[in-house]
């Protein structure tokens, strides 16, 4: 019968024929090893994310939920206008931008419209 040696520590591996790590700790680091890139990279956007959607939040500050803010005041906060969840293009030809349900409309001379969407609206 043939030896099989653990992926993450090359320990002889001992139980199941298809078995692939010799315990929990050494499967979970050699998953970690191979996602790590990928994991850093989606972390990075993620927090993106949710800057620019707290960032929304806190200058949204009208009861309607829609408040004028101009893009100085959004770059100060630190808004990354690159990375946002979705877009909706609108029947009127507006095209709002989306960190999840806060978002923002482009109006005149570097003037955003700050909105929340739908259901998610405050009260």
């Amino acid at each position: 019968m043939n030896e099989k040696s653990c992926l993450a520590c090359g320990a002889t591996i001992k139980g199941r024929a298809d078995k692939k790590f010799c315990d929990d700790q050494c499967r979970n680091a050699y998953n970690n090893t191979q996602n790590s890139d990928a994991n850093n990279y989606v972390r990075n956007i993620n927090n993106t994310l949710r800057k620019n959607r707290r960032i929304l939040e806190q200058l949204n500050t009208d009861e309607s939920g829609k408040t004028k803010v101009s893009k100085a005041k959004l770059l100060l906060a630190g808004f990354s206008f690159e990375y946002f969840t979705n877009v909706l293009h609108t029947k009127a030809g507006r095209t709002y931008y989306f960190c999840y349900e806060h978002g923002y409309l482009p109006i005149e001379n570097d003037w955003y419209m700050l909105v929340v969407r739908g259901e998610e609206k405050r009260s």
